[in-house]
């Protein structure tokens, strides 16, 4: 791909900014996905390249079924190894906007300089250099196109980095940002040594028992509108420590209710500890989940997207509904 305009100078400040300073913090989004936690090590690894040094750090829990990645355990779980220490350089990757880095941001020095790289619609540009690209099916196909536009040759742990990150995001190549460039992507990262059918078993097809017993209690809760249009399934606070899952094994439920013939958008509503709710949206093309949720705070893709709502589990979903209703008359 020949990279073209202001997308190309982007890149181009971006390197600048890993250029401009010995050392930087790499922060991801609150409850990382595939795509966030292997963007903070494809990070990790280029400023490793560039002769720098790098601390990442994440709000919460990684997901354990990411821990073949190349220096997962160097990433610091914000909640368990919180520190006074502050930094002046950030890089903040795959954060819809400021407020998705969560508490990781009190470690930012007051006068830090912030790179912002993302492929979200609804980013606002909240860094002192930002590259968003939109039409970019996860954060790692950026990072892939700053690396090449680097000049540096991958090696099989940024490349199978890269590889978790676009299967994650775009469901195994089936949703709809699987573009050439995706394909074409992946297909170079195969030829590096990436095992993409082992990747594919381990990251889409098994599941812990865990998460089957909350699948159970999931699939028992799923309703529906009464034309069929929209779907949706809860899980309390309680359910996860009832049945030993994690946060990472509410990944994949909300599609259950998408998947079923006829049905727009699918929701699926957790319920926190502190009494509010999030809820991830996704869209079979008809509404634009993006703009629901940002109505709501939150953000995202116009096909996934989320958000959270203050108030009672009853009253989150009775708004939600509503307003994904109002969307699609």
């Amino acid at each position: 791909m020949t990279i073209q305009g202001s997308y190309l100078e982007q890149l181009d400040e971006a390197l600048a900014f890993m250029r401009s300073a010995e050392s930087f913090l790499v922060v991801s989004h609150v409850q990382p996905d595939g795509d966030a936690i292997s963007s903070t090590v494809v990070v990790g690894w280029l400023l490793q390249k560039l002769g720098k040094s790098a601390v990442m750090m994440n709000e919460d829990e990684l997901p354990s079924r990411l821990s073949y990645l190349y220096q997962f355990d160097s990433i610091i779980n914000y909640q368990l190894e919180a520190t006074k220490q502050t930094y002046d350089a950030i890089i903040a990757i795959d954060c819809a906007d400021f407020r998705r880095i969560g508490e990781v941001s009190g470690s930012f020095a007051p006068e830090a300089k912030l790179l912002n790289i993302d492929h979200h619609p609804t980013n606002n540009g909240f860094g002192s250099v930002n590259v968003i690209r939109a039409e970019a099916a996860a954060t790692v196909e950026i990072l892939f196109d700053l690396i090449e536009h680097a000049g540096i040759s991958l090696d099989l742990d940024c490349a199978t980095a890269i590889y978790t990150g676009l299967l994650t995001d775009t469901g195994g190549f089936r949703y709809s940002n699987t573009s050439p460039r995706v394909m074409e992507i992946a297909s170079r990262l195969l030829a590096v040594g990436v095992s993409g059918n082992e990747l594919a078993d381990h990251l889409l097809e098994k599941m812990t028992m865990a998460k089957l017993k909350l699948l159970q209690i999931a699939l028992n809760r799923l309703e529906f509108t009464d034309n069929l249009e929209i779907g949706w399934v809860f899980i309390g606070k309680d359910d996860l420590r009832d049945t030993g899952a994690v946060s990472e094994d509410l990944e994949g439920i909300v599609n259950y209710a998408l998947n079923v013939d006829g049905v727009e958008v699918g929701i699926l509503f957790k319920e926190t500890e502190d009494g509010a709710v999030k809820a991830s949206l996704r869209s079979a093309g008809k509404a634009n989940v993006a703009a629901i949720a940002q109505s709501f705070g939150g953000g995202g893709h116009v096909r996934a997207a989320g958000c959270r709502l203050e108030g009672p589990l009853s009253d989150a979903i009775s708004q939600l509904v509503e307003a994904v209703r109002k969307a699609l008359v």
